[in-house]
């Protein structure tokens, strides 16, 4: 089954002229909702302004070298390390989506466009990128969404509570579900695979195409913002928060066990 190109063997139902043109669609779908998000909520307005106006105070000058320094801990530290998560298995959860999703699309788009037919052989690290791609999603996703959930268990939540900022996470694991179960039972050679073929399909559909209701355009920002914000704290723009107040180096006198009489 992960040796084998789930696509190809598709084709003797489905051409991979569709397959194809689904995939573009998809690509075109996340473009145009990423800039219906950026121009409806004036995303892209308020980072730039909030950019310049930091600039102004900065009394620090950044120079070409320390802010591809910069960039490039952006790039290593909050972006492919997610070092904005303070919680560990928050962190973890979130690598492990972030990674499985990444082998998961890149995959997808090297099968379906290099080697969706039978008469072309496709390299076993391609399907096994997918099927693993696809398997770290769902521990990530489903370890997040029983587990990690932010205020659900203090608030007496059920995790099955569900709001319009859940979809992405939602359909994502929807997508990557789906489409191990119809790997595997289209490798099992179950002719009612292709219903499951089909669902997949729409949760694929749903996580791209609804880039303008879900996160999925945040992923798209968040690198931008985290480089800004190591810039202002570099040119002394970003005020710095006041030592903890258990310092008693700055306040003069050390804490004192509590007396009880």
């Amino acid at each position: 089954m992960v040796s084998t190109n789930p696509f190809a063997a598709l084709t003797a139902s489905i051409s991979p002229a569709f397959m194809k043109t689904y995939v573009v669609l998809m690509v075109i779908a996340v473009v145009a909702g990423t800039l219906f998000d950026v121009l409806h909520k004036g995303s892209a307005k308020y980072f730039f302004d909030n950019w310049r106006t930091a600039k102004k105070k900065g009394n620090k000058p950044v120079g070409s070298v320390h802010l591809a320094s910069l960039a490039v801990q952006t790039a290593v530290v909050d972006v492919a390390m997610s070092g904005e998560f303070c919680n560990a298995r928050r962190r973890v959860a979130h690598l492990l989506t972030m990674y499985g999703f990444i082998a998961y699309v890149i995959s997808t788009a090297v099968m379906v466009f290099g080697y969706a037919t039978m008469a072309a052989a496709t390299p076993a690290i391609w399907p096994l990128l997918w099927h693993m791609g696809a398997l770290l999603v769902c521990v990530g996703g489903y370890w997040f969404w029983f587990f990690i959930r932010v205020d659900v268990a203090a608030e007496g939540q059920t995790p099955f509570r569900l709001m319009r900022a859940d979809l992405f996470v939602l359909s994502l694991m929807a997508s990557a579900t789906l489409a191990l179960i119809w790997s595997a039972l289209q490798a099992a050679g179950a002719g009612w695979s292709i219903v499951f073929f089909w669902l997949y399909i729409i949760a694929t559909t749903v996580l791209f195409a609804g880039v303008p209701w879900s996160k999925f355009a945040h992923m798209f920002f968040k690198p931008a913002a985290a480089l800004q914000k190591r810039v202002s704290e570099a040119d002394g723009s970003r005020s710095k928060l006041p030592a903890p107040a258990d310092k008693p180096e700055i306040f003069g006198s050390a804490r004192r066990q509590p007396r009880h009489y």
